[in-house]
């Protein structure tokens, strides 16, 4: 029978560098949080062969004292945290104590460091420490430098899992970029066998966030900073237009520490689920700050994880946040399609021949033929329009309508240059704007002649008598039937020609996993989506002048005008700077 016995320490060390020394991006990620957490404004990183030959990361941080130097080697040492209260509200990026250990017992680690205090710099390493030797001293004007050489030597069949040089480089690539853009304040260098890949300076986050994301991220970004309380979300999040068909973009942190939290994204992914349809993901870079008190990051050995002390309000923030910012109207911002540049040129000329204001009732009348299918009335025009008024509506977001093209595009003229709108499109968002504050306003029940009946889990009748005011409010009626059943005796009558049990069951799981249901919400809007498409205006529908005026009045006063209902852009915007280039004015 075998004989329970102690671990060596080593042994200890590598099981521990199992879950910390994934790749070389993991130790890079460790030793560039160890640099940010000693006060570094300057981080320097050196790689060979993607990492597995050498990791090097030196800092223009406080440093290391001499006597300390053994300890960075020891396993759960850290100037981070001292008691049990400190660990319950960590604000370091690094307080376990474990990583330099770990990475030292599966690769040659020295570390060279000068304290401010110092007259001279240290330097040891691993292996001269597994000797009983003592620090040296060595040249170094200040800060620290960390040397990780031959990852994995010892440990041969973790060495084969590693991928090719490009793929470790590119994941070492990923960590920089994460951690630098919650870092815009600190500079960054990062060369790749003695070539240099990226020279970051120190910058404010939006050119950082340019540097790092690209041009059209921004471009296409809302930005946003909502606060409540203890948190405060700030960053940027890409409209629908930029959406992309992976998650690589979907940067989320918190206190600074990038994240992968299922709670969080599920939060934003909501606040984009009446905007975005399919299969595409949004991109977005946020940052959520709060008490340190209030959330646990002593999760997972990678800190990539957390816990939060109220998931619920903290989802209700995140959601609503986003919300409100990809739902302003188009009078408070510009074009989300193309970047507006402001004109250096002269104004634009005056047309001779303008429309009329609509009357209040345009839209109203136009709503009402775009469904009837009667023809337009005849255009009402005027000759040699006062210059004011022609000023005063095309300051307005969307200016006022030139014509319309090939029945499908109406061209507007405003003070930026030209504006091109998709009519259908446009139509189809206000109109389903219009149902879905008609269906808040009046929320109806519909009774089920004969209850539907549906097995249930223990799990899910808790849920249900748990939350049967919160079920109520939503329209349903659901109540225990028998041991292992749950009786549906109402729904919401958007939704009662659906599947009854199937939609009962994807609420209580809702229920069960996060503070808010979304499902309820999912399903009466993809339904009063499908209602707004066939209300909206056909294409190849002629419209007059007044009628296409009234459509823009509409879009500029409706949430979420910047897209239709499947993500697409509902307009862009031409600038008279990108007309002028294309017939090459002022060459």
């Amino acid at each position: 029978m075998a004989r329970i016995h102690p671990l060596p320490d080593l042994l200890i060390s590598q099981i521990a560098a199992g879950e910390v020394v994934e790749r070389p991006a993991s130790v890079l990620k460790e030793l560039i949080e160890n640099s940010l957490d000693a006060g570094a404004t300057r981080i320097d990183v050196q790689l060979e062969e993607g990492g597995v030959k050498l990791i090097r990361v030196a800092d223009d941080g406080g440093g290391i004292e001499k006597d300390d130097l053994p300890l960075a080697f020891a396993r759960h040492a850290t100037s981070k945290i001292a008691t049990l209260a400190d660990l319950e509200c960590v604000a370091s990026y690094g307080f376990r104590g474990e990583a330099l250990a770990s990475i030292a017992s599966v690769a040659r680690v020295s570390i060279t460091s000068r304290s401010r205090e110092a007259a001279h710099a240290w330097k040891l390493d691993g292996e001269t420490l597994a000797h009983g030797g003592e620090p040296k001293p060595a040249a170094l004007s200040a800060g620290t430098v960390v040397m990780v050489a031959d990852l994995y030597f010892n440990t041969p069949a973790r060495r084969k899992f590693l991928k090719s040089v490009a793929t470790e480089f590119a994941h070492c690539d990923d960590v920089l970029t994460r951690i630098a853009l919650a870092r815009p304040d600190v500079s960054f260098t990062l060369a790749h066998n003695d070539q240099v890949r990226r020279r970051l300076m120190s910058a404010d986050l939006a050119r950082r966030t340019r540097e790092l994301m690209g041009e059209a991220f921004l471009t296409h970004a809302r930005p946003i900073d909502a606060q409540a309380g203890p948190l405060r979300l700030a960053g940027f999040a890409a409209l629908p237009a930029y959406a992309k068909n992976t998650r690589a973009e979907q940067l989320f942190y918190v206190n600074g520490r990038f994240v992968r939290d299922k709670l969080l994204a599920h939060a934003a992914r909501a606040a984009y689920a009446d905007v975005l349809h399919g299969a595409l993901h949004p991109a977005w870079v946020l940052f959520l700050d709060i008490d340190p008190a209030l959330v646990d990051v002593n999760v997972h050995p990678a800190k990539t994880e957390v816990r939060f002390r109220d998931g619920q309000g903290v989802h209700r923030f995140v959601f609503h946040a986003l919300q409100r910012a990809l739902a302003e109207p188009l009078s408070a911002v510009k074009s989300p399609a193309q970047a507006v540049q402001t004109p250096t040129h002269p104004p634009p000329r005056q047309a001779t021949l303008t429309v009329s204001e609509p009357p209040a009732a345009a839209y109203l009348d136009f709503a009402q033929r775009a469904f009837s299918g009667a023809a337009p009335p005849a255009p009402t025009l005027r000759g040699e329009e006062a210059p004011a008024a022609v000023a005063e509506r095309e300051e307005r977001p969307l200016g006022h309508a030139l014509a319309q093209l090939h029945g499908i595009y109406i061209l507007a003229q405003n003070s930026q240059g030209l504006v091109l709108v998709d009519m259908h499109a446009a139509h189809e968002r206000i109109l389903y704007e219009k149902l879905k504050a008609a269906a808040d306003a009046h929320p109806a029940t519909q009774a089920l002649l004969v209850p539907v009946l549906l097995q249930a889990s223990a799990a899910e009748q808790a849920c249900a008598e748990e939350h049967a005011a919160t079920l109520e409010r939503l329209g349903f009626e659901i109540s225990a039937a028998g041991p292992q059943q749950l009786s549906v005796r109402a729904v919401p009558a958007l939704l009662a020609g659906g599947d009854i049990a199937a939609l009962a069951r994807a609420l209580l799981a809702e229920l069960m996993e996060h503070p808010a249901s979304h499902v309820l919400e999912r399903h009466r809007n993809d339904l009063l989506a499908t209602l707004a498409c066939h209300g909206a205006v056909r294409a190849h529908r002629q419209l007059s002048l007044p009628e296409m005026d009234a459509l823009l009045r509409a879009m500029e006063e409706t949430d979420r005008a910047d897209q239709c209902n499947h993500g697409r852009p509902t307009w862009i915007q031409l600038p008279l700077s990108e007309l002028d280039r294309l017939f090459m004015r002022g060459r």
